[in-house]
């Protein structure tokens, strides 16, 4: 068996398997990519045994906590991990790289497999991805592609990637498009830390010599939030504006927000968040459009009277090299449209 030493956040590519040994839940909030989650406590038994340390004494709670813990790792012994040849090396951590992580590796061990645990456990994996985050981001080469609403850019960074440009879609990982109406039908938002962890990912595969397309998003995408640094950097970047024309944006928003349709209640609701804004008695009448399906008049007044004054304003405000921006203009958002609005750009 190899000697151990402590194994740290950069030797983990160097281990068969990433067994993520915490609870579900804990798995389901974030978790080391690669990760299989192996739970040596179920979320009760955790919740159980918390009660057990504060309530009766520390020593109960171990000695029932081990009871809980051996049934687990037997039940894995027995399933998850029979089919594991004698040279398996698997990597091993929990929250701070102590008990429960400990036990397993102490049994993995007996059995004769190279086992190893992580040293300082999920905490320790978050620190370095918070750590590179912020050395990696004022790396980045990047050029902000900004436009109105229905401008397809999110479709138009699909389209740059394809022909070869390297792009971070940070919407993509966020799963929301971004705007009040942006959140996806049945699909839920990964939580903070999960997003921090995927765009972690996705920074360390970027080649930082070349550039790095980005839609120019605010500070939150739905409920997750950007790295300041990240928002601080696309601020300072050059700018790719995508000037389309009304009717194409129009067009686009039909098909891209067909889906608003099947929930009209939803949409109307969404929409009562706008009164403040624009008033009673214009909500209104949106609200009365969603109810009805009249998506075509309800999203041609959303465009002309709530996105576009609001994108005048702040794009000139937030970005310091609006003024020196490159325009790409295009009367045609369809995806044979796209992928020439995309060429341009490279070109």
């Amino acid at each position: 068996m190899s000697h151990r030493q402590p194994v740290r956040v950069n030797d983990i590519a160097q281990f068969t398997t990433l067994i993520d040994a915490r609870t579900p839940a804990e798995f389901a909030l974030d978790h080391i990519p690669g990760a299989i989650n192996c739970p040596v406590l179920s979320n009760e038994e955790r919740v159980e045994i918390g009660t057990i340390y504060k309530q009766v004494s520390p020593f109960e709670a171990k000695r029932l906590g081990a009871a809980m813990v051996a049934a687990n790792l037997a039940r894995h012994l027995h399933d998850t991990f029979s089919d594991k040849p004698a040279n398996w090396k698997p990597l091993v951590y929990c929250w701070r790289g102590g008990l429960r992580s400990g036990s397993m590796v102490t049994w993995l061990r007996l059995v004769g497999w190279d086992a190893q645990q992580l040293a300082g456990g999920y905490k320790a994996f978050r620190s370095h991805v918070m750590a590179q985050l912020e050395a990696l981001v004022p790396q980045l080469q990047l050029r902000v592609l900004c436009g109105a609403t229905g401008s397809a850019k999110t479709r138009v960074l699909h389209a740059l990637q394809q022909q070869g440009a390297q792009v971070l879609d940070l919407e993509g990982l966020a799963r929301h498009k971004g705007s009040l109406l942006g959140g996806l039908p049945g699909v839920e938002q990964p939580s903070q830390k999960h997003f921090d962890t995927l765009l972690h990912a996705q920074l360390a595969q970027l080649d930082l010599s070349r550039p790095v397309y980005v839609e120019g998003e605010s500070p939150k995408i739905g409920r997750v939030a950007l790295p300041l640094g990240l928002v601080e950097h696309m601020r300072q970047s050059p700018v790719v504006e995508l000037r389309a024309t009304h009717a194409a944006r129009l067009a686009f928003l039909l098909q891209d927000y067909a889906y608003l349709g099947d929930d009209a209640e939803g949409l109307a609701h969404k929409l009562g968040y706008l009164k403040e804004l624009q008033g009673r008695e214009r909500v209104t009448r949106w609200q009365q459009w969603a109810q009805e399906g009249a998506l075509p008049l309800l999203f041609d007044e959303l465009m002309q009277l709530h996105y576009d004054p609001q994108y005048a304003r702040s794009q000139a405000k937030h970005f310091s090299h609006w003024g020196q921006r490159q325009v790409v203009e295009s009367d045609d958002l369809t995806e044979h449209g796209i992928a020439a609005v995309a060429a341009q750009m490279l070109a």
